[in-house]
């Protein structure tokens, strides 16, 4: 590839970087901003012995992701799952399989209610039986994390499986716990070297050791589901989507190069439980971090769901139109944390000419998503936390094309109305029925990542939730 910068660019000194800018809290992407300051919007980079790419900015973003989405379609490798999951699932395939996959995962989602009224009143059941049990526990400090983690896995679990679980449900705890805890190792330095280095890393001791183990939990649990519906599968009624999937294995049981079978099944039930439980409950528990550091934004949302909802029901998606502070102020929440700030990788699928470049077939890329969440040509002051970035002059709510939360272009994540349908009744209901007071003063509040990889990870913390 024509310019760009290699290993040398890795030598800086990463404190020297962080030490004196304004945006200390979105601390993962720290070193790549870095770099688009110096080299510009495409770089290239070593990340360990692999040569890539770095896409930073909307405009650099979009171009590669939407408008060159054929060159730029292919996933890249990305050893913390694909060693362990292999390329049979919706997310790490490539080609006609990805194509055949990712149809099947839209329509069967859509046909079972994602973005309808039925996984609406999932949501709103989910969100009644979360505000039951934080209402058990009375005021008293508690970390949130555990509650946000099985509401929100429990909505996905109920299409995938057909039923939600008790929240003391030994099968849901073992999901949850899995995710969080590959969460937090992909998103840590183990999990970073793993993918730099995953040939070495097999012979290293550390945490990565476990992402296995908490894989096989999530698969182990699948597979026997998967029987328990095989026994029982009426193909007239099917129930959710492993049934589905059943169906389409039978149909396609004579086509050798099919994308569905058991395996196929079992792995991308693996992606939907992690897609569709960490993100949001991560943006979640960050939210509500940060809305402890700015409760005067919290009041405002609480007057406008006061005004529009009242206390006698749940908040609805119908009701999103009439409260333009809080679906701005939410979509600020998804933008400040930016809990994805690094894609999961692209790789191109063909030689191709981008931005004064001549980029290989086969070129890892990575775009930066956390560049695009606070590009200053978009979002004025993009370190500061702001609903009116999401307001027009008459406090009416306006998008804005440079909100990329669930991705961009043919892989966009299949559930993105799904997560942000969630967001906006979690936040909404949780924040109608309870006031959330840190238990430490708000300036000391520390909004910095813990973990940064795949994700950014959250402080840890405590939190009193008082009935209202």
């Amino acid at each position: 590839m024509k310019g760009g910068g290699k290993r040398r660019l890795l030598s800086s000194n990463v404190e020297d970087i962080f030490k004196d800018r304004p945006d200390k809290h979105v601390k993962s992407p720290f070193t790549f901003l870095q770099l688009k300051d110096k080299y510009g919007p495409v770089y290239s980079l070593y990340l360990g012995p692999r040569p890539g790419i770095v896409l930073c900015g909307y405009n650099t973003v979009k171009e590669a992701l939407i408008d060159q989405n054929e060159a730029f379609g292919d996933r890249g490798d990305y050893p913390v799952f694909l060693n362990f999951i292999g390329e049979h699932d919706l997310c790490f395939t490539n080609g006609e399989r990805w194509k055949s996959l990712r149809r099947f995962a839209l329509v069967t989602l859509r046909n079972f209610g994602m973005g309808k009224r039925s996984v609406e009143e999932r949501i709103q059941e989910e969100a009644m039986f979360l505000i039951k049990e934080f209402k058990k526990i009375n005021g008293t400090p508690v970390n949130p994390t555990k509650y946000l983690a099985q509401t929100v896995c429990n909505v996905i679990c109920s299409i995938v499986f057909g039923s939600r679980f008790n929240y003391e449900d030994k099968r849901l705890l073992a999901v949850t716990e899995s995710i969080y805890n590959n969460f937090l190792i992909m998103s840590g330095t183990w999990g970073t070297l793993y993918n730099m280095y995953p040939n070495l890393m097999e012979y290293v001791p550390g945490p990565h050791k476990k992402i296995g183990k908490y894989f096989n939990m999530i698969y182990d649990m699948s597979a026997e589901s998967i029987k328990q519906h095989e026994e029982t599968l009426d193909p007239e009624n099917p129930r959710d989507y492993i049934d589905c999937f059943l169906m389409k294995i039978e149909e396609e049981k004579d086509n050798p190069g099919t994308a569905f079978y058991a395996k196929a099944l079992a792995r991308s039930i693996q992606n939907l439980l992690f897609g569709g439980t960490e993100t949001v409950s991560t943006n979640l528990r960050y939210g509500f971090l940060v809305l402890m550091k700015y409760p005067e934004v919290a009041g405002k949302m609480q007057e406008e769901i006061d005004r529009v909802v009242g206390r006698d029901r749940l908040p609805s998606i119908a009701d999103r139109s009439k409260m333009p502070y809080t679906e701005a102020a939410i979509y600020e929440l998804i933008r400040f944390c930016d809990v994805l700030p690094v894609s999961l990788p692209r790789c191109t699928s063909r030689d191709t000419f981008f931005k004064g470049y001549s980029i290989p077939k086969g070129t890892y890329v990575i775009p930066l998503l956390a560049s695009v969440h606070y590009d200053p040509s978009y979002y004025k002051d993009p370190y500061q936390f702001n609903p009116n970035n999401f307001l027009d002059d008459n406090g009416v709510f306006k998008k804005s094309d440079a909100h990329m939360p669930f991705g961009a272009g043919k892989r966009i994540c299949p559930g993105e109305s799904l997560g942000r349908m969630e967001l906006f009744l979690y936040f909404t209901s949780l924040l109608q029925n309870f006031n959330f007071k840190p238990v430490i003063p708000k300036e000391q509040i520390d909004l910095t990542p813990t973990g940064s990889g795949l994700g950014n990870v959250p402080p840890e913390y405590e939190c009193c939730i008082i009935p209202r």
